[in-house]
């Protein structure tokens, strides 16, 4: 389907994807313009149309591109044979601040993203992160250590109970708009938080 934006020289290619970057992240989907994505790739509007068929098609193309973007660095800093959960969950915030100071206008767009309100590309976007998270926290806790869970617990509701927090926590993060500022410090803050909820959790589940 972007076979003919993907077949560009790789310097156009990201013309066009920071210049709606940019732009999105100001403005959000319904707002933003695509005579200013134009004005600022330096390209002409029937090309921008020719590699994606419209603005909705662009933004969930843009949205897919980072979260590979920044998985593919995750994937490469995550001690994928590290085996408690509490510790990997840890290396996940680390690696994510690491990757907010190196990607600020990816992360900025990300978070305006999570405040979306219309339904036109709300619902597209939950699909996205639900396929996301699945596939990702499949691989990335795959091989965790039972052996140090409370005896007679049912292992599986409770990985998925500690994931589920932690992701609700973020995801609650993402929306409070005192920390959607693509600020470091704002970050830090809520990993610092976020610390202390795994500790209650830890507490919870471990002997």
């Amino acid at each position: 389907m972007f076979s003919k934006f993907l077949n560009i020289e790789e310097e156009k290619q990201q013309r066009i994807l920071d210049a709606a970057m940019k732009e999105f992240a100001q403005k959000g989907f319904e707002k933003a313009s695509t005579n200013e994505i134009i004005k600022e790739a330096r390209i002409s509007k029937g090309l921008l149309f020719h590699y994606f068929n419209n603005k909705k098609t662009l933004y969930l193309f843009l949205y897919d591109y980072c979260l590979e973007l920044c998985m593919n660095e995750f994937y490469k800093k995550i001690n994928m044979d590290e085996k408690d959960i509490f510790i990997k969950l840890r290396q996940c915030l680390h690696i994510k601040l690491e990757l907010l100071k190196k990607y600020p206008e990816i992360f900025g767009f990300v978070e305006v993203s999570y405040r979306e309100r219309l339904y036109e590309i709300k619902s597209d976007l939950q699909l996205i992160n639900e396929s996301f998270l699945v596939s990702s926290y499949a691989k990335i806790f795959q091989n965790i250590d039972t052996s140090k869970f409370k005896e007679g617990l049912d292992i599986e509701k409770c990985v998925k109970i500690i994931i589920w927090a932690i992701d609700g926590f973020g995801a609650e993060a993402m929306k409070n708009e005192k920390l959607l500022t693509s600020n470091r410090e704002s970050y830090e803050k809520a990993f610092v938080e976020a610390d202390v909820y795994m500790e209650v959790l830890k507490n919870c589940f471990y002997k």
